[in-house]
């Protein structure tokens, strides 16, 4: 059994998850490119809604620029939504003034994808650690501070540990400076972790390693994880449910293994197809999605409709015209797709048989 396999097992079933800790409702998110009335807007996230779970992970993937960091940092309070809202415990998150904001990063905490500028070079990995512990726990004392760091680095394997507290962060590997980022995020205790990036550059040896990390402590802090990657292979084995993002939109979700194995949405068809996973019992993507890939990081040309529309081989002029919602595929999964007849023929058939779930024609 391979690593990640062993990451999967861990994983609660969907009919057990635990209760929504933090949820986004509607989360959009636009920038203004210039100044005046009659700049430009740049819709970075359109009606975004997610929830986390405690004690699960939910993966976002897309490629890079499709605004998954975007909404890591509204979940995280780093910016400011122009619409929608971020819940935490069912209540809206309102960050008034200084103490509120630290209130609320005691419970939502974040690591960054670079751990060589997440680390000031000038101070020993003691420093950043020792400063959330006193800033977000005062009731601890010297004595309580300094047991406090030796457990975190014993909690992200990193041993021993009085040793490594003395160090400075270029005497650390990328996976070792990566784990501090992780220690320093828990030392708050947050019950939720945002994650974004978390492995994108360190090497790929090390790679799994850092997941088994943050999952272990998943399991044992019960947090829930906002897990964003490019990589839809290793959000298969990571997370429980998965979300893909195109151009500030999900336009699919569902549990990882199933959205994995049978993907509805062209997109993720294509994801799926440039990130080839042996395990994976799916039937071979369609030809037509090489176009797609031809135009992989292109911005996307329409403004109205379906913007993944003029990479799509299966657009039509509804497609062009009016943007999808997302549609019940079953109970636990949709897509945001007019043509699903087409892109995912076996599966839409199949739930019309089996659950007569009306989709769009």
């Amino acid at each position: 059994m391979t690593e990640p396999a062993m990451m999967a097992n861990n994983q609660p079933a969907t009919d057990e998850l635990g209760p929504v800790v933090l949820e986004a409702r509607n989360l959009h998110k636009d920038y203004k490119l210039g100044r005046g009335r009659r700049a430009a807007v740049l819709s970075a996230v359109r009606d975004v809604s997610l929830q986390l779970r405690r004690s699960s992970v939910v993966a976002l993937v897309g490629e890079s620029g499709s605004g998954k960091s975007t909404v890591a940092k509204l979940l995280a309070g780093q910016e400011h939504p122009t619409s929608g809202e971020v819940l935490l415990d069912g209540q809206t998150v309102h960050h008034s003034g200084r103490r509120g904001f630290r209130a609320y990063k005691s419970e939502v905490q974040m690591v960054f994808q670079d751990p060589f500028a997440s680390l000031n070079p000038t101070h020993r990995v003691s420093y950043p650690l020792e400063r959330a512990v006193r800033l977000h726990r005062s009731e601890l004392g010297r004595d309580g501070v300094a047991q406090e760091l030796i457990r975190l680095m014993d909690e992200v394997r990193l041993s021993p540990a009085k040793e490594f507290l003395q160090r400075y962060p270029h005497q650390l590997s990328g996976g070792q400076r990566q784990r501090v980022s992780i220690a320093r995020a828990l030392a708050v205790k947050p019950r939720v972790l945002l994650a974004d990036e978390p492995v994108s550059m360190l090497d790929v040896s090390i790679r799994l390693e850092v997941l088994d990390v943050i999952d272990q402590l998943r399991e044992r802090f019960e947090l829930a994880v906002l897990y964003i990657t490019h990589d839809i292979a290793s959000a298969r084995y990571f997370a429980t449910e998965t979300l893909v993002m195109y151009a500030g939109e999900i336009v699919e979700r569902g549990p990882s293994e199933e959205l994995s194995q049978e993907p509805a949405h062209p997109y993720t068809q294509l994801l799926l197809a440039a990130a080839p996973d042996p395990d994976r019992l799916g039937a071979p993507i369609d030809e037509r999605l090489a176009r797609s890939a031809r135009l992989a990081g292109s911005a996307p040309v329409n403004t109205v409709g379906c913007r993944f529309s003029d990479r799509c081989p299966f657009a039509d002029d509804h497609c062009r015209a009016e943007s999808p919602p997302l549609q019940a595929i079953d109970e636990q999964r949709s897509a945001a797709c007019w043509r699903l007849d087409l892109a995912a023929p076996n599966l839409v058939q199949r739930q019309r048989e089996e659950r007569s779930v009306v989709l769009p024609q």
